[in-house]
């Protein structure tokens, strides 16, 4: 069990931050299920992705990776089978969208994973829409988590699915693409509308045919299909949170690199939050740079974190050194993450003297000064970075425990605050 001792800090530099997890994992997928080789540039190189590329690999996919280059040839939109059961470790992403994609083959194809998997990730709403769509979809313990049996063969329909999760609808909306006949699909309580929207931008670069209105109706033809493509990932906007917030907890600046405005990426809004609380967020378009500079003070906010959910535990590490109340809202979807994100960074960051209430919805954090303290990250790589951020900023040394769950997306986390002055050992 890993552990990161960290003492307050001063951080002032420039970074370039990883490929984007999203983007790295939609390109694999996409790239397995063209026609021919599909090439991938600056792949996020990470426990995630190396588990998403050993499930294809399982699934018949030919992948070869040489000097950062990951080529890959696609299965043409057929699915047969797989030569074992299929275990996507910690990865929420791979669990999803490969149960979708699975109800294409007719043969039963076995998914599971990680404890989290077992027992944090529900799978219901997806299990739910696949029987509707006469697919075999059963959760083995009957409790709505992995390992999921799965058999089609997927030949389209008409389905409805909840959407708090975005998950579950773009793991349908890609499956539907290759099933037999067209697929309709009813989304309830559409939410993180940007990964959604992210999904559909892919389709729109591989000119694949959908319809959709209010992100809760959608139509897909089927029998669809595209050659493979050549992609260079974008930099990852969730990763730049935690070297952006870093600047803000210690009163310094950094600057970002590697960062397109332009992409659709859900949690690029939390650095409009961190505006709204007084940061000074400057953009350079032309080369791809953000600077985070803290100016004088930081103010609570009210937050609706549900576009850029998976930022709530580095906005509340945030909220802590800022003046007044932040509220951060429609955040109940946090709760089936690698953790229950609201529970779960409250009590850590009570350890080290934050005001923080929890409610099914969010968080009410009162801004105060932090100590020193010991944390444990709950096996949540975005937790463990979250509480190192909060450590870099409070009054004596703490140590985080159990870190290895940082190498799920941004393995070189700790060398990268290094470079920009944080003490971490």
């Amino acid at each position: 069990m890993k552990k990161m001792i960290i003492k307050a800090s001063s951080i002032e530099g420039s970074i370039t931050v990883p490929p984007s997890k999203s983007h790295s994992h939609r390109a694999i997928i996409f790239g397995a299920m063209g026609r021919g080789t599909t090439t991938i540039r600056h792949l996020l190189k990470s426990s995630d992705t190396e588990g998403m590329l050993r499930a294809w690999k399982t699934l018949g996919v030919e992948v070869l990776e040489n000097d950062g280059v990951v080529k890959i040839q696609g299965l043409g939109g057929r699915i047969d089978g797989a030569d074992n059961v299929i275990d996507v470790g910690n990865s929420g992403i791979a669990l999803r969208f490969l149960t979708a994609l699975s109800a294409l083959s007719p043969k039963l194809i076995v998914i599971t994973g990680d404890h989290s998997i077992r027992h944090q990730r529900p799978m219901d709403s997806l299990l739910d829409a696949l029987q509707q769509l006469n697919v075999k979809a059963i959760s083995t313990k009957g409790d709505g988590y992995a390992p999921i049996i799965i058999q089609g063969p997927f030949s389209g329909g008409k389905a409805v699915i909840n959407g708090r999760d975005s998950q579950p609808v773009s793991a349908l909306l890609i499956s539907s693409i290759f099933a037999s006949g067209t697929t309709e699909i009813a989304v309830e309580e559409p939410g993180e509308i940007p990964w959604v929207q992210l999904t559909l931008d892919w389709l729109d670069r591989l000119k694949v045919e959908y319809k959709q209105k209010n992100y809760s109706e959608y139509t897909i033809k089927g029998n669809g299909g595209y050659d493979g493509f050549d992609y260079i990932v974008p930099g990852d906007w969730s990763s730049a949170a935690f070297p952006a917030a870093s600047a803000l907890v210690t009163k310094g600046s950094v600057t970002l690199h590697n960062i397109d405005k332009s992409d659709v990426q859900g949690d690029k809004k939390l650095f409009d939050l961190f505006e709204q609380m007084g940061a000074e967020i400057i953009y350079d378009n032309e080369k791809r740079t953000v600077n985070v500079s803290y100016k004088g003070s930081l103010k609570g906010i009210h937050a609706d974190i549900n576009d850029c959910i998976d930022s709530i535990t580095i906005l509340a590490v945030v909220a802590c050194f800022a003046e007044g109340t932040t509220t951060i809202t429609n955040a109940s979807v946090a709760k089936e993450k690698e953790c229950d994100r609201i529970e779960c960074i409250a009590k850590e960051l009570r350890k080290m003297g934050a005001q923080i209430q929890t409610s099914d919805e969010g968080l009410t954090i009162i801004g105060s000064l932090l100590h020193g303290a010991k944390v444990v990250s709950h096996d949540d790589h975005r937790m463990a970075m979250s509480l190192a951020v909060a450590a870099m900023g409070a009054r004596g040394p703490s140590s985080v425990i159990n870190i290895e769950c940082i190498k799920k997306t941004y393995p070189t986390f700790i060398d990268d605050m290094k470079e920009i002055g944080a003490l971490i050992r």
